[in-house]
């Protein structure tokens, strides 16, 4: 396990020290949550686009039941397994670029599980009708969570960690969401 968090550390810092100061403010952005509205806007478009409006309403239930899941738990984690950011971690304070910092505890990233979470949730939904949306949604995913590396608030295996988990659960609510659109197609036959 030490080789593995040591291999961990490695990642980070190489993958860190790749930023610079003038792309600092874009980086900033993409970990924001407020650039991402009309990203979030044109999910709900696709989904009222797709479904009822009754199962619409299942479906927006089931993503903040989900999210916050999925952000509950991440919380739990980094209390429990206590894993300093590398922000403050006193062995790498003088060799990352800290762009940000947050709480003293990051495994696991809750900005990458909900990325992702989100990404498999609106992907299970609706891949049928939109072939190459798990693409675009996954490389979201996948810039929101380098971006939380980038700014030196989280280590690569909190990433992994919190991008598994938010398969895991998107997997988990989009069925369970299914399953209950399902219902309500069968009982309104």
């Amino acid at each position: 396990m030490h080789e593995l968090i040591q291999e961990d550390r490695h990642v980070f810092v190489y993958l860190n020290t790749l930023g610079s100061a003038p792309f600092d403010r874009f980086w900033e952005m993409i970990s924001g949550t407020w650039i991402w509205i009309p990203l979030y806007v044109i999910f709900l478009y696709l989904l009222y686009k797709n479904f009822k409006p009754r199962n619409l309403i299942f479906i927006l239930i089931f993503i903040g039941l989900g999210v916050t899941v999925s952000d509950q738990l991440a919380g739990i984690f980094k209390t429990g397994i206590a894993r300093l950011r590398p922000c403050h971690d006193p062995a790498l304070h003088h060799v990352i670029r800290e762009v940000q910092c947050g709480g003293q505890f990051g495994f696991y990233s809750s900005h990458a599980s909900n990325t992702f979470f989100i990404a498999t949730f609106i992907s299970m939904l609706l891949f049928r009708r939109y072939r190459y949306l798990p693409l675009m949604l996954y490389f979201w995913a996948l810039v929101v969570s380098y971006s939380r590396i980038y700014l030196g608030v989280h280590f690569p295996l909190d990433i992994l960690m919190g991008a598994a988990m938010g398969f895991l659960l998107g997997g988990f609510f989009s069925t369970l969401a299914r399953k209950v659109i399902h219902k309500q197609l069968v009982t309104s036959n």
